[in-house]
């Protein structure tokens, strides 16, 4: 598992608060931030103020979980898969305190000394985000649309100068009942295909399945579809779709998600996306409409931004 696989894996898990989307940053400048600035945060004394401290809040904290990803990976990797049922507001920071301890035996005296140091910032940071927020709860959105509406993957993630329209990444993969599934196929059958990008225990993810199950029935109804791409899966990694069938049936999801190999077209795509959930909308064509939208549909912006892509692609195949 690379790098940047483990930090969007941290940080989409890392939203088990309120946040709709993870998003890795550029820590160049937080990285020269220590344990004393989540001191930073004191009293605001207006909305701006506020503003500014939940940002550089939040990078910290994700310049922490950005620090030694080999050791985070094991923590991420210790991490009881039932996170991804636990009640939003529960602090992330205490979380995973309680799944290092739970962990202690996997890692030398050094190494859990940093990560309790780590994590106990972590709760900290989220202690003072929860309080800006349920004094100045419109900072959110805004905190939210500066750092992470940014788009979710490489150079195919942005349109082309040109005007030409973009096209989503081709791929020849499988659902995970195992049935062959080719992408110039599923677009080409549809009016419109939203396609979900989640992983099993990315809490803001499984928030939302149901959500996308009915969006789908719905899409049906106007020759649309839906199909989500678990990341965990990619490869045909058979522990990885155990349970992401596992999570769709428990939130009684039963729309198809597909896996492909990472080391093609859309598996570099894929391995390229910062953010979770992060959902694209896909023409007739194959062409990706509009940018992608970074984080839960259950977020009422997100949701009303999905409808004007879905609304457009429509209306475009109508001619």
């Amino acid at each position: 598992m690379n790098a940047k696989k483990i930090l969007a894996l941290l940080l989409g898990a890392m939203l088990l608060l309120s946040l709709a989307a993870c998003g890795a940053k550029d820590d160049n400048k937080t990285a020269e931030m220590n344990g004393n600035d989540t001191e930073m945060a004191g009293e605001a004394k207006n909305a701006e103020e506020a503003l500014t401290m939940h940002k550089e809040l939040l990078e910290r904290e994700n310049a922490i979980l950005s620090e030694n990803t080999e050791l985070w990976e094991k923590v991420f990797m210790a991490a009881d898969k039932g996170m991804t049922m636990q009640e939003d507001g529960k602090n992330y920071g205490d979380f995973l305190l309680d799944t290092i301890e739970g962990a202690k035996d996997q890692f030398n005296d050094k190494e859990y000394e940093w990560l309790k140091e780590s994590t106990t910032e972590i709760s900290n940071i989220e202690n003072k985000l929860t309080a800006l927020e349920e004094k100045y709860p419109e900072i959110m959105q805004k905190s939210m649309d500066g750092d992470m509406s940014m788009p979710a993957g490489s150079d195919t993630s942005n349109p082309p100068d040109d005007g030409s329209m973009q096209k989503f990444p081709a791929f020849d993969g499988k659902d995970l009942d195992g049935n062959t599934v080719k992408s110039d196929e599923l677009f080409s059958a549809n009016a419109v295909t939203v396609v979900n990008f989640w992983f099993t225990t990315c809490n803001p993810c499984v928030g939302e399945l149901s959500e996308l199950d009915a969006l789908n029935k719905e899409l049906a109804e106007k020759g649309g579809s839906l199909i989500g791409v678990n990341t965990f899966t990619l490869d045909g990694d058979e522990t990885a779709i155990s349970e992401a069938k596992d999570v769709l049936a428990k939130k009684g999801a039963t729309y198809q998600n597909v896996y492909f190999d990472s080391d093609g077209e859309a598996g570099k795509f894929t391995t390229n996306i910062f953010a979770y959930p992060t959902t694209y909308v896909v023409d007739r064509s194959g062409n990706i409409v509009g940018e992608p939208i970074v984080g839960a549909i259950t977020e009422k912006k997100q949701a009303e931004t999905l409808q004007k892509l879905i609304d457009q692609a429509l209306a475009a195949d109508m001619g």
